[in-house]
């Protein structure tokens, strides 16, 4: 019932987060999918930085085995003490004191690469460019918006990696029209990685969240791979018994 529940409220949220980037251009998320000691970083950033509002109850610590981890590992970097490694990677917080803090009660995050993907097809490309986009608003509650979703709940909980970022206006002419364009700027010596190393961090969340929405990828295309192969070598045993069946005939 639980992953049921965070199926429906990932298809209803996945129409909103489209409209929210439309006509946004969308940076190419690297891929890591490949890389498990990327993925094994992705999990650590997910769980210090994201588990504390967002769950991922679709998800089990113990799943945290198939990236290379072992048990042991998850155990002591990965959960709370008062959390088994069969337990859902579930939150605390209570939906009645989300929805008081930021105004809406934050989406699991189990399936959130997938919601997005089946919204345009970018579900990867719009959580990387999303994940760097927040720049500082004194206008919002909590202080932060971001390019590609205006007026978001969520605050930059990154900031202290990345560092702050204002948005510019800049005023350009095309086609003999006066035109507006917003550009992100980093604030110097705000955060603790340089620009590069933020962006790789961002990379390998986003690659866990990829991979969180959907562990089973990775073997289906070993499968995948496999069953080609196994045809191919299967074909070429057929074409020579055909040929030895028809060899007679004119």
């Amino acid at each position: 019932m639980r992953n049921l529940k965070t199926l429906l409220a990932a298809l209803l949220i996945a129409p909103a987060l489209a409209l929210a980037s439309e006509g946004v251009h969308l940076d190419r998320a690297p891929d890591v999918s490949g890389d498990k000691a990327a993925l094994q970083n992705g999990a650590k950033l997910f769980v210090n930085y994201c588990l504390s509002c967002h769950g991922a109850s679709a998800l089990r610590y113990n799943r945290l085995l198939d990236l290379g981890l072992t048990e042991q590992q998850v155990i002591d970097n990965l959960m709370f003490t008062t959390d088994r490694i069969g337990d859902q990677m579930t939150v605390a917080l209570r939906p009645a004191d989300a929805k008081k803090w930021f105004g809406v009660v934050p989406p699991d995050l189990s399936i959130i690469a997938r919601a997005r993907a089946s919204a345009d097809g970018s579900g990867a490309d719009w959580l990387y460019t999303y994940l760097r986009s927040f720049y500082r608003d004194e206008t919002r509650p909590t202080g932060w918006n971001n390019v590609i979703f205006p007026n978001v709940g969520m605050p930059h909980i990154l900031f202290e990696l990345q560092g702050e970022q204002v948005l510019k206006t800049e005023k350009s002419q095309h086609d003999g029209k006066e035109v507006e364009e917003h550009k992100l700027a980093l604030t110097p010596n705000t955060g603790s990685l340089s620009a590069e190393e933020y962006d790789k961090q961002v990379a390998d969340l986003v690659g866990f969240l990829v991979w969180m929405s959907d562990p089973e990828a990775g073997f289906r295309k070993q499968l995948g791979v496999g069953v080609l192969l196994f045809l191919a070598v299967l074909f070429v045993f057929a074409y020579a018994l055909k040929k030895e069946f028809w060899k007679d005939v004119h």
